[in-house]
């Protein structure tokens, strides 16, 4: 009595339900992160091995640092030779230049002193036709000269003792902040080559071996993340429009010859504006000639010991996720309090009854009156 009650009450259930389902196909994915390689470096250490579970920063791989070390050191060397340039720069000149400057000054003074006295000399003979012309030339040409290196080493004195100018003292601290970019650059990069988790999660492969020189970008390390799994499936378009983020969906993990392994309750995560190609194992009859439209359906906590890759068929549910048939009950027992609301064996993905609303328990006890007279 028990069986062919809950017998009717499913096939009532299955009856309100059958019309509103749209169904997809896809396969049970985990969120992956793939660690690529920062440096083209030899992998001189490993951590971790394949399907092992990781926490949030521990060390996966390590590569070699030596080369980075080095040109971190150079760097670093680089930074102090700035910053000594920037403080010599601020300083402004010794004493002992200025007061150098000052004697480079007298001794062109008393250079042109003696340079001019030699022209008014020469001239005063010219005029008497003692000497040549040219001589007078030469003298007054020599003159000159003193005057501009007396000129020269004045202009050099006042530079020395007005100090650097700003815009030299600036150019100082933008190369010693380009020199220190250039060190924490290198900083960040040999703390890159120790690989860890940026997450917890699952190492899912490690496509090199020990020893091996990656390319610059390649993948390291793939981890599996995420608290629970999602199915991505390919909507096809006939249904795309009933869809939208937190729609309810019922997953269910196909096996050999099409068997169900489980079923699981989701909502939509994700639903793409741009069609694809329905992949091959998604076709079903005329959805071969169809696009479809790529969607992610966030799992609940009982899917967590699930693997990816296995394949499903996801029945997106127009009606309350609350008004799925109930599990069986064993073959020649009674159906106890609280049977229909716990589920059965757990084959299916059920709601506490305490969660629900009350016009959700009014409208499942009147539908269950009704299947129950009808049976009669």
């Amino acid at each position: 009595m028990a069986f062919a009650l809950w017998l009717v009450l499913s096939l009532s259930s299955l009856s309100g339900c059958s019309q509103t389902e749209d169904v997809a196909l896809g396969t049970l994915e985990w969120d992956r992160i793939a660690l690529p390689a920062p440096v083209a470096e030899k992998i001189v250490a490993i951590h971790v091995v394949e399907g092992q579970r990781v926490v949030q920063g521990q060390i996966l791989l390590q590569l070699d640092p030596a080369q980075t070390r080095a040109r971190l050191h150079a760097a670093e060397a680089a930074v102090a030779r700035q910053a000594a340039a920037l403080a010599e720069l601020e300083v402004g000149p010794r004493q002992e230049e200025i007061e150098r400057a000052r004697a480079a000054l007298a001794a062109a003074e008393a250079d042109a002193v003696d340079k001019v006295a030699d022209y008014r000399r020469l001239s005063a003979l010219g005029d008497k036709n003692y000497v040549s012309r040219s001589e007078i030339d030469a003298a007054l040409a020599a003159a000159d000269s003193a005057r501009a290196q007396v000129r020269a080493a004045r202009e050099q004195l006042l530079e020395l003792e007005r100090g650097n100018r700003p815009e030299d003292i600036e150019q100082g601290k933008a190369a010693l902040l380009q020199a220190q970019g250039e060190a924490q650059a290198l900083r960040v990069l040999l703390e890159k080559l120790t690989l860890r988790a940026p997450r917890g999660g699952i190492v899912d492969s490690i496509p090199f071996k020990l020893g091996d020189e990656s390319p610059v970008g390649a993948s390291l390390v793939v981890m599996l993340t995420g608290n629970t799994p999602y199915a991505r499936v390919y909507v096809p378009q006939p249904i795309r429009h009933k869809l939208h983020v937190g729609s309810v969906a019922r997953v269910t993990l196909t096996g050999v010859g099409g068997d169900s392994l489980g079923t699981f309750v989701g909502r939509v995560r994700m639903v793409r504006n741009d069609p694809s190609f329905t992949p091959y194992y998604a076709l079903t009859g005329d959805d071969v000639a169809r696009l479809s439209y790529i969607a992610e359906i966030q799992l609940r906590e009982d899917a967590a010991p699930l693997p990816a890759g296995l394949p499903l068929r996801a029945a997106f549910l127009s009606t309350d996720v609350d008004s799925a048939p109930p599990a069986p009950p064993p073959l020649g027992g009674q159906i106890e309090p609280g049977d229909e609301a716990a589920g059965g064996d757990g084959a299916e993905d059920t709601v506490d009854p305490s969660t629900l609303s009350a016009p959700t328990e009014q409208r499942r006890a009147s539908d269950h009156e009704a299947s129950f007279d009808g049976g009669k």
